[in-house]
């Protein structure tokens, strides 16, 4: 089993650097770090204890470090490099944590003569089944540097497409978050006193403000319990969501939903598309990629959809036709499927289909971006609006309410 080491080296100007790797032994380490250019000064075995990392999700790799990890491989590669040598530098240099262990015991694989996509395999949380096929394939081409690029841009894009629309969905959630504060904030403080003034006055109260006074009230009353009510809630809801049934309801209600549910549509093609190209373009047999791309897609509806076209494919028929019975895809995507197929170039087809819904999100994005700023401020103004007016109505009543 690998351990963690803590080492000083030389490089070759004489700067002194140090940091941790991971190796078998002391031994193992010195080779590592001498094949990497470096002259060992001192290597020592960490010890367990107050210094111990604590991994909340193990073999968790972040997808821009596996961005920078395939396209130096495919560098190294390209270049002439061994594989055992590659794999030994990426290891020492990622910034990655959890990667720099996993490319170590892959290296340690290779060593005792696993095949690479076999040792990649090994570490399903880290190289999905897409990774690992597309590895496969260029291993047995003999095309792994292609096929790493490849990777490369793929999850490149993806962490591109992700970054966009999580920066759309940043202003949204922070402002939904700061009226619910200002909500609370108003029920449990700032009504409670308008209401001790009107209680003074006996008077009947505004339908608006009674409704008001009625929430405040129960709110106040029941806050411990509509914490942890909320709390219990969004637990059991993630605990159904990753049910067969849940996911299912929760991916069909994510595509129906208005503003964002073409945008999910859209990323879900943009995914299906790339993911099925790339695949056919590394060498990797159709229902082989059909059956990873029912499982990267992220969304139930498109796997069943592609499971379905897997299965006639199994029977002899062409892509496009079985594709064509479910609505998920559009005609479009089915007809430069259609011409694919009769011109034998389905890959290129699948590229610029891919193409088109990246710049789609893109534009969808940035239109998305544009409208929900003022879109945001009116939600916020109608809801403090609200309540304020809810507030001061008796104050129009005020000289009848003294009477």
């Amino acid at each position: 089993m690998a351990d963690n080491y803590a080492y000083k080296v030389r490089d070759k100007q004489g700067k002194l650097l140090s940091g941790t790797i991971w190796g078998d032994n002391d031994q193992a380490v010195l080779g590592r770090l001498r094949e990497m250019g470096y002259t060992p000064v001192a290597v020592n075995k960490k010890r367990d204890g107050l210094s111990m990392e604590i991994n909340l999700r193990p073999g968790h790799v972040k997808p821009k470090h596996m961005a920078i990890f395939s396209r130096q491989f495919a560098t190294m590669v390209n270049s002439g490099l061994p594989i055992l040598k590659a794999l030994a530098i990426l290891g020492g240099q990622t910034e990655s944590k959890a990667l720099a262990k996993i490319i170590t015991q892959v290296r340690m694989d290779v060593e005792r003569g696993t095949s690479l996509s076999a040792a990649m395999a090994k570490h399903p949380k880290t190289f999905s089944n897409l990774y690992v096929a597309m590895i496969r394939a260029g291993e047995t081409g003999g095309v792994l540097d292609h096929v790493l690029l490849r990777l490369a841009e793929n999850t490149e894009k993806e962490v591109a497409l992700r970054q966009r629309v999580k920066s759309a969905m940043t202003y949204p959630v922070v402002v939904l978050a700061m009226v619910s504060l200002i909500l609370v904030a108003m029920l449990m403080f700032i009504v409670p006193q308008f209401k001790s003034i009107y209680a003074q006055l006996h008077g009947t109260l505004p339908f608006p403000t009674r409704i008001l006074m009625a929430v405040s009230t129960a709110f106040r009353k029941y806050f411990p319990f509509i914490v942890v009510g909320a709390i219990v809630g969004l637990f059991l809801f993630r605990r159904w969501k990753k049910t067969e049934r849940g996911r299912d309801i929760v991916d069909r209600l994510k595509l129906k939903i208005p503003i964002f549910g073409p945008l999910f549509h859209k990323m879900a093609l943009a995914r299906f598309s790339s993911t099925l190209s790339i695949l056919l373009q590394s060498g990797v047999p159709i229902l082989q990629s059909l059956d990873i791309v029912s499982e990267t897609v992220n969304n139930t509806v498109l796997t069943k959809a592609v499971i379905d076209v897997q299965g006639s494919v199994k029977e002899g028929e062409t892509i496009a036709k079985p594709l064509g019975k479910h609505e998920v895809f559009p005609p479009m995507v089915v007809q430069m499927l259609s011409v694919g197929e009769e011109t034998g170039s389905v890959d290129v087809m699948l590229t610029k289909v891919s193409e088109f819904y990246e710049n789609e999100v893109t534009a969808t994005v940035d239109a998305l971006t544009s409208l929900i700023e003022p879109l945001m401020i009116a939600v916020i103004g109608a809801c403090v609006g609200m309540a304020v007016i809810a507030l001061y109505l008796p104050m129009f009543k005020l000289i009848n309410l003294i009477k």
